[in-house]
């Protein structure tokens, strides 16, 4: 995937991870950079083409993609955390955390996918997609079923020639992570990575040591892992 000359739209371009992503695409020499949100009016990025998207919403998504007919790089960024537990957490936020990081990220890609030949999706997922923590029993689970998506979508688009990038990363110093004291990423060098690892065909990037670590654990006693947390 080159992405000089491409047309990307990124969700939850307003801040975070989703703002880098915007301006490195910029930077990268993007024909045009669709940046989106749920309240566009919060956008404030120069070279950008704002447009609406709630990825919860079935008649914003379609909008979008009405709206941007010409995208050949979708990023999907945009996602939740609620901070529920699964057992003793409140349902109508567990099923935020799903409707948003699964659901939304889903439905945006089925609206895309059309045009998206030749083309790629980066979807941005996290370490917590292959370990849990208490405190993020809900996103964890979300994100672990948004990484299998990641590749199961690629194997349908695989015909038409879609590439599809599953960006983990670690906690990152963004408005999500805001409350824990713990070290953090830098958010541009997470981009960064993600966005070398699409060019580079990657169908998978590992960012930053969490991930690394919890992907290791997979192929381990699970015990080994929880014990040390």
């Amino acid at each position: 995937m080159h992405i000089s000359g491409a047309i990307a739209l990124v969700t939850g371009a307003n801040r975070g991870l989703g703002r880098h992503f915007a301006a490195q695409l910029l930077d990268r020499g993007a024909a045009k950079v669709y940046a989106t949100a749920r309240r566009p009016e919060l956008v404030r990025l120069p070279g950008v083409e704002v447009l609406p998207l709630d990825i919860t919403d079935p008649a914003s998504v379609a909008a979008a993609a009405r709206a941007a007919g010409d995208v050949n790089l979708l990023v999907n960024n945009a996602g939740v955390s609620t901070g529920a537990d699964l057992v003793a957490g409140d349902l109508d936020l567990l099923r935020r955390d799903m409707d948003t990081n699964y659901w939304g990220t889903l439905s945006v890609i089925r609206a895309f996918a059309p045009q998206l030949a030749s083309g790629a999706i980066l979807n941005v997922l996290s370490a917590l997609s292959w370990v849990s923590s208490p405190g993020a029993g809900g996103y964890a689970a979300s994100k672990a079923a948004e990484w299998n998506l990641t590749n199961g979508v690629r194997l349908e688009l695989a015909a038409q020639g879609t590439l599809v990038t599953g960006l983990h990363l670690g906690p990152t110093d963004t408005d999500m992570t805001a409350a824990f004291d713990v070290p953090k990423s830098d958010p541009a060098a997470i981009v960064k990575a993600g966005l070398d690892g699409l060019e580079a065909g990657e169908w998978e990037v590992i960012a930053d040591e969490m991930p690394r670590v919890a992907k290791a654990a997979l192929a381990k006693d699970p015990r080994e892992y929880y014990a040390q947390r």
